[in-house]
C-alpha cells in the first residue's frame, strides 16, 4: 500500500481493500486533514465509519502521542449523542480512528433541503448536541469545530423524538495540530462560519468556545444561513471578533424577540459574556421560545467595541496564506 494512498488516492482506488482489519466499501466525507469511509469491521462483520489520516501526521511523535491519548478519552465518553470510538491506531504509517456508522443525513444535508427549521426542530436538536458537548467538556475534550456537518441526524424511536442527534468528528486532531507545529502562524484550523473569536486570536480556549460555535449553527438552523456572511475569509473572521450579528427577528419575525436575546448572548465576544456552559444556552433558547421571555438571572448583552464605534480597535490583522476548513 503507498504511504499516500489512503489519504489522496481517488475513493475507487480504495474500494475492496483492506485496512487494519477493515474493509473499505465507500468514501462518506473529506476534510482537511483526513478521509472518512464507511467499511466493514471484518473481526465483528459490523459497518462502522473509518477515518484516516493524512500520513505525515503520523510522521510526527508528538502529535501521535496526543492522537493516542486523546482517542482514548474520548472513547471513555459513554454518551447518546456522541458517535462511539471503537478504536484509533496506527497502521503502515497512517493514523486512523473507527467509529460508529450512523445511517442518516447530517444537518448540512438537512438544512440545505428543507432550509430554515422550526423553532421546536431546531431547539431538539440543539438540546441534544448541547448535551453531547457538556458531557465532553466534563471529559477535558474541547469540540473546536461544532458545525453542522458534525451534527449527524438518525430516525428517533417515536414521536416525541423524531430526531435522534449524534455529535461527530471532536477535536482530537485539532488540539494535536495547534501544539505540534502543524497549524504554525498563518495557519487556521477549524470552519470560518462557526469560529469563535477566542480559537481566531489564539487565546487559551475552553467550553465556551462550542458554546459561541453552537449557536453559530442554531442561527442558522432558524435563519437559513450563519450569523456572519462576507465577500472573503479575512471580513468574515473580522466579523466573528468585531462585529455585532444581524438580528435573528429580521429574518424570522415570527419568533419572539427573546430568542434573538439568547442567542446575541451566546455569541458575545467575550467567552466570559457568554452562557457557562452548552445547555444552559439552549436552556435560555427553550424558555424564550416557549414563554418568549427571558431565563431569570439572563443579562442583556454588552455590546461589543466595531470598527465603527471604537477608535481604539485594532486594523484587520495581515494572516499570511491562511489554511481554512470550510465545511
Amino acid at each position: 500500500m503507498g504511504e499516500t494512498q489512503p489519504y489522496s488516492g481517488r475513493p475507487s482506488e480504495l474500494v475492496g481493500r483492506q485496512i487494519a482489519g477493515y474493509r473499505i466499501e465507500r468514501e462518506i466525507g473529506r476534510g482537511g486533514m483526513a478521509v472518512v469511509y464507511q467499511a466493514k469491521d471484518l473481526r465483528l462483520e459490523r459497518t462502522v465509519a473509518l477515518k484516516l489520516l493524512a500520513p505525515e501526521l503520523a510522521r510526527n511523535d508528538t502529535f501521535r502521542r496526543r492522537f493516542t491519548h486523546e482517542s482514548r478519552v474520548a472513547a471513555a465518553i459513554d454518551h447518546p449523542h456522541i458517535v462511539p470510538v471503537f478504536e484509533a491506531g496506527e497502521t503502515d504509517g497512517v493514523l486512523y480512528i473507527a467509529m460508529r456508522y450512523v445511517a442518516g443525513s447530517d444537518l448540512r444535508h438537512l438544512l440545505d433541503r428543507e432550509g430554515p427549521l422550526s423553532l421546536a426542530v431546531a431547539t431538539r436538536i440543539a438540546v441534544q448536541v448541547a448535551s453531547a458537548l457538556d458531557a465532553a467538556h466534563d471529559h477535558g475534550l474541547v469540540h473546536r469545530d461544532v458545525k453542522p456537518g458534525n451534527i449527524l441526524v438518525a430516525q428517533g424511536t417515536d414521536s416525541d423524538h423524531p430526531e435522534h442527534v449524534y455529535l461527530t468528528d471532536f477535536g482530537l486532531t485539532k488540539k494535536s495540530l495547534s501544539l505540534t507545529g502543524f497549524t504554525s502562524v498563518g495557519q487556521f484550523v477549524g470552519t470560518l462560519d462557526y469560529v469563535a473569536p477566542e480559537q481566531i486570536s489564539g487565546k487559551p480556549v475552553d467550553g465556551r468556545c462550542d458554546v459561541y460555535s453552537l449557536a453559530c449553527v442554531v442561527h442558522e438552523t432558524l435563519a437559513g444561513r450563519p450569523p456572519f456572511q462576507r465577500d472573503d475569509d479575512m471580513a468574515l473572521l473580522w466579523a466573528h471578533q468585531y462585529d455585532q450579528p444581524p438580528s435573528l427577528t429580521e429574518r424570522r419575525p415570527d419568533l419572539p424577540a427573546a430568542v434573538g436575546e439568547v442567542l446575541s448572548k451566546a455569541l458575545a465576544k467575550t467567552p466570559d459574556d457568554r452562557y457557562d456552559s452548552c445547555l444552559d444556552f439552549v436552556g435560555a433558547l427553550r424558555i424564550a421560545g416557549t414563554t418568549g421571555t427571558l431565563a431569570a438571572g439572563h443579562v442583556r448583552p454588552r455590546p461589543s467595541p466595531s470598527a465603527s464605534t471604537s477608535p481604539d480597535v485594532p486594523e484587520p490583522p495581515d494572516w499570511a496564506g491562511p489554511v481554512f476548513t470550510r465545511p
